[in-house]
């Protein structure tokens, strides 16, 4: 499975009618809707904002008062084509004064998503894992080292009564670097099982 380093947009004109899509990451349905609201505030002109989304198993389309069909599940087949997850499309539509029937629709909304990810840069998807721990002070710094040694990415630290650590780790390693950091902070670490 691949994902997307960064957003691109691309632009197609069909019969006077402007599709301008955008490609992005996107964790899940909540991001995917924070990014189609903020679409429509970019474009108040805008005739319909049409979405995909394909993230962690979470997929959904929205063809936004388009025929049924005609937007939404033809980009979501673009994504799943293109074998990939973490990713949400948006494609703005001014409407052109041409109508171009279901078919036409279909071809003017995949092609638009479809040129957005030619010009995308597609990466392997990695899944993460959280881990959070509570660490005697003295040990802070040592945890950090080796949590980053692994290629865990720091999300949040509190300091409290002991330190508390919050990570996102490659799922590949997670279980190595949690029987590393049990190693070096000799029974004195608290794991978070959530």
């Amino acid at each position: 499975m691949l994902t997307l380093a960064e957003p691109v947009r691309a632009e197609v004109v069909v019969k006077k009618s402007r599709f301008i899509a955008c490609v992005q990451p996107a964790a899940g349905r909540a991001q995917a809707q924070e990014v189609v609201a903020a679409m429509r505030a970019e474009h108040p002109g805008a005739t319909h904002v049409c979405w995909a989304l394909l993230a962690g198993g979470q997929s959904a389309a929205n063809d936004d008062g388009e025929p049924s069909g005609t937007a939404g599940r033809p980009m979501l087949e673009v994504l799943r084509r293109q074998r990939l997850d973490g990713v949400l499309a948006t494609v703005v539509r001014y409407f052109g004064g041409i109508k171009l029937g279901a078919g036409g629709l279909v071809r003017a909304y995949t092609d638009a998503v479809a040129q957005a990810l030619l010009h995308a840069q597609k990466v392997p998807l990695q899944r993460t894992v959280r881990l959070a721990l509570q660490v005697p002070y003295e040990l802070e710094g040592l945890v950090r080292r080796e949590a980053a040694a692994h290629g865990a990415e720091l999300q949040q630290a509190a300091h409290a009564a002991a330190v508390v650590l919050v990570f996102t780790a490659p799922q590949d390693v997670a279980q190595a670097l949690r029987a590393r950091l049990d190693e070096i902070g000799q029974g004195l670490l608290r794991w978070d099982p959530g």
